[in-house]
């Protein structure tokens, strides 16, 4: 079984969401905070926009949705595909989990990307990375390519049970995982927004609050598959 994660499974914890309304994307304009451009701009500013989201990380806990997909690894062999920079996945006891869009406990060379380290504090102006040069956020901004998009289209395709949970399958390139799907996968999507439009074939909706749907979701798939 594989597992698409959105901003929404965050959203019950306490987590803003980007593109909803209300959502980050109303509050921030994306090209002053989440692109190279700012980051070249203003430093500052980008640090201070994701020490912010560290924070609210830090202070938000796992939901029953989460807590529900950790359960499922006892009945099926699991592996979550997350486009949220939280770790929430994590703390519920889930073991199995690709980052889409980066981590916000991590740091990343501004000039290296490849030098990645864990952090648990806001980043500043003067934070270096071990060859010398400033330390980023470890998340791939707008303009950027997503790097582990490739290894999660291989492991949707080798999927049984594909699972898409607060998404609207809007954002892309995440959105065309659902394409990398073989004809035989059963795929279900959990979301609180109307999908009526959505244009996926043989794709099974469950509309409402992840905390809810999920586990209902979940305890029907364990049902199934002892039948």
């Amino acid at each position: 079984m594989v597992v698409l994660s959105g901003a929404g499974i965050s959203a019950e914890s306490g987590l803003g969401t980007f593109r909803d309304k209300g959502g980050l994307w109303d509050e921030y304009d994306i090209n002053e905070v989440a692109t190279p451009e700012a980051w070249q701009k203003n430093q500052e500013l980008v640090l201070n926009f994701y020490n912010e989201r560290l924070r609210n990380c830090l202070e938000a806990k796992p939901n029953e949705a989460h807590l529900a997909l950790a359960h499922l690894e006892k009945h099926f062999d699991v592996q979550i595909i997350t486009q949220n920079i939280d770790d929430l996945h994590e703390r519920a006891g889930s073991k199995n989990i690709l980052h889409l869009h980066g981590e916000i406990l991590k740091a990343q060379c501004s000039v290296n990307e490849n030098e990645v380290q864990l952090i648990n504090k806001s980043l500043k102006i003067g934070d270096l990375s071990s060859t010398g040069h400033q330390l980023r956020p470890h998340v791939v901004w707008f303009g950027e390519a997503v790097p582990m998009m490739h290894e999660a289209e291989e492991i949707v395709a080798a999927a049984d049970i594909f699972v898409v949970i607060g998404t609207s399958l809007n954002v892309y390139p995440a959105a065309n995982l659902l394409f990398a799907c073989g004809k035989a996968c059963k795929k279900y999507i959990v979301d609180i927004n109307e999908m009526s439009n959505v244009k996926f074939k043989n794709l099974i909706q469950f509309k409402g609050k992840a905390t809810v749907c999920v586990p209902d979701l979940i305890s029907q798939l364990i049902q199934d598959s002892k039948s």
